[in-house]
């Protein structure tokens, strides 16, 4: 029976992806003025970023004003929606990534000796962090070997395998983790998690959040990545039927466990945790993701 119903669950994965794929090309960049040593592209999170306000948001404190011949840029896009809603968020999300990706491509084919920085709070690290394993596998619009850092604060596609910078945190993120990783700007690429923030770090065992986040990637899905939604499906799929079956994702997603999940995120709204990394302390000296990143990118400009 659970044989069968994988195969029917399977199948019912392939029809969405067939149904919802749409097509879309990034979206170039202005070619720049100046080459740079170092060139930012910082992406803001849900709600912080907006055509006149551009550089609104936490990411400010790490990237406005660095020393040295850096030029940063902020992607503005919709921003709108959380990791765990549908649609609006799938096409917020693909705006941020194509307008990124534009200017990283406009100073790639510009520049050939620009070292190139990403960095994304929330919903901007879900993009940027896309686009860095673009790059890192090989599909990017420039090498590998350009990126010097790639810096994400509550990434909702966060792995446990990923180089976190901090105290270790339980979960992972609301999306799922990306399939392949970030290939070759691996060790170029850090992230930061608040214990409790469900953005970044949804509970080990609740296969419906995950179901959820799956969801989301389905809402605006890429045609190049199928084989990454697959493969992403078959893990969930098995992942619930080893943990419990049918019965597991039963109760996880009647009526009861929807109240409970609405209280749930709630009570993680109000507790302050998705906004808690301007003062939240990685190492021993007290630095945060904002201060922490702040050096690197000022080191990487130094190189």
């Amino acid at each position: 029976m659970l044989t069968r119903w994988k195969i029917h669950a399977a199948a019912c994965v392939a029809t969405m992806l067939t149904a919802t794929l749409q097509f879309g090309g990034a979206v170039a960049g202005a070619a720049p003025a100046h080459c740079p040593d170092l060139y930012v592209v910082a992406v803001p999170g849900t709600w912080e970023t907006s055509n006149s306000e551009p550089g609104r948001g936490i990411l400010a404190q790490s990237v406005d004003n660095l020393p040295g011949d850096v030029q940063v840029d902020y992607v503005t896009y919709a921003a709108t929606a959380f990791p765990w809603e549908g649609e609006v968020y799938g096409r917020s999300k693909q705006e941020a990534i194509d307008k990124a990706r534009g200017f990283v491509a406009a100073m790639g084919l510009s520049c050939a000796a620009t070292r190139i920085a990403l960095v994304g709070y929330s919903q901007g690290a879900d993009a940027a962090g896309d686009l860095a394993a673009e790059i890192g596998t090989g599909l990017g619009v420039v090498p590998a070997h350009r990126v010097a850092l790639v810096g994400l604060i509550s990434d909702p596609r966060r792995s446990p395998s990923d180089t976190l910078i901090g105290p270790p945190v339980r979960g992972a993120g609301a999306g799922g983790p990306r399939v392949g990783g970030f290939g070759w700007v691996t060790p170029q690429t850090y992230t930061f998690c608040v214990e409790g923030d469900l953005y970044c770090a949804m509970p080990d065992g609740d296969f419906a959040g995950r179901i959820a986040g799956f969801v989301v990637q389905l809402s605006n899905p890429d045609p190049t990545k199928i084989g990454s939604y697959q493969s992403q499906a078959g893990e969930l799929i098995g992942d619930a039927l080893a943990a419990g079956g049918l019965g597991l994702l039963s109760d996880q997603l009647n009526g009861t466990a929807y109240e409970q999940r609405k209280q749930q995120v709630d009570n993680f709204l109000k507790s302050g945790a998705h906004q808690a990394y301007p003062s939240y302390a990685v190492d021993p000296g007290g630095a945060t993701p904002l201060t922490w990143l702040r050096q690197r990118l000022i080191e990487a400009a130094g190189r």
